[in-house]
């Protein structure tokens, strides 16, 4: 089984490529480096089961030999990027996905599509199932990526039902792990790093918005059992205990034992004031739940992040 992975040196893309190679697959990455970074690919470099092409799936995309499946995970997908590279992010959601959806199309494989929980905007409904349309704003700042992946999503439902193609949605929540980018405007790999460096921690409006944090290994469980299922509507994938901002930022600073202050930040428009995923569809198809609570996630993330900010610093002196 030989599989091609978009986004493959971004933060989900490499966990991803880990996860098929240890099942067996033959693992085809694709990425431009626009928020991708090559280190995250460096330990599968010189494996026969892997190979890497760097291309922007914006342009055409071809691919010779067989494939089976399409996991299409690029995208710029945090605030920073997405603000910073608009244009880029509204392309790939479109172009990129269109060109995604034609390579599995002609190599009659299946499609898996990385969908967001930003799909359902600053949600009116409280946690947010599948079947709930949402409430974005279209021309906000934040649209670029909200829309790109809401019309991803459409595109794929259009290729399933006029072509036939074998298409899988995941809705990913926020997630969290190794890898993540030390200044990718996640809250929390912004919070861990400005706690090991002593600086304040940025906290938007009165910290009262809730999010709920998915660690990478049971993110990447979830779609590895949604690649493998018949379920072709999307699904949200995430973990439904949900926290404030305000408690996150206090635990970030309690695991770190950072005597860093919180700084109180006006709130971004369009952001969401509460973020909790449904899986009851999840946990009834997939037989998928969260294992790892948010405290041994950030006990396993905060190291990765004390490299990056040892690394950073001593390349300074």
């Amino acid at each position: 089984m030989r599989v091609l992975i978009t986004g493959a040196a971004g933060f989900l893309g490499s966990h991803l490529c880990d996860r098929f190679l240890a099942e067996g697959y033959q693992v085809l990455g694709m990425d431009n480096f626009i928020t991708g970074h090559a280190d995250n690919l460096a330990h599968l470099q010189g494996r026969a089961d892997f190979e890497f092409v760097e291309h922007d799936v914006s342009d055409y995309i071809e691919v010779p030999g067989d494939l089976d499946g399409v996991l299409h995970f690029a995208s710029p997908a945090s605030p920073v990027d997405y603000l910073e590279k608009p244009i880029q992010t509204l392309k790939v959601g479109s172009l990129g996905t269109h060109n995604a959806l034609g390579v599995a199309l002609a190599r009659g494989a299946r499609f898996l599509m990385a969908s967001t929980s930003e799909v359902y905007g600053d949600p009116l409904v409280h946690p947010q199932p599948e079947t709930y349309w949402g409430n974005v704003n279209p021309v906000g700042p934040r649209g670029v990526y909200d829309e790109a992946k809401r019309f991803s999503e459409a595109i794929t439902m259009a290729y399933h039902r006029h072509h036939g193609v074998d298409t899988r949605i995941v809705r990913i929540f926020n997630t969290y792990g190794p890898r993540m980018r030390p200044g990718d405007g996640r809250v929390v790999s912004n919070f861990i790093v400005q706690a090991l460096r002593g600086d304040p921690l940025s906290v938007y409006g009165d910290g009262s918005q809730t999010r709920s944090f998915c660690y990478v290994d049971d993110l990447v469980e979830g779609i590895y059992r949604l690649f493998r299922s018949d379920r072709s509507d999307p699904t949200n994938v995430g973990n439904p205990v949900e926290f404030t901002v305000r408690e996150l930022a206090e635990l970030v600073l309690r695991m770190t034992g950072s005597t860093s202050q919180i700084d109180w930040l006006p709130l971004p428009q369009d952001d969401p004031k509460v973020r909790q995923p449904d899986i009851t569809l999840a946990r009834e198809v997939l037989g998928w739940e969260p294992r790892v609570p948010l405290e041994e996630g950030l006990r396993r993330t905060i190291p990765y992040f004390e490299q990056l900010v040892e690394h950073q610093a001593a390349r300074t002196l």
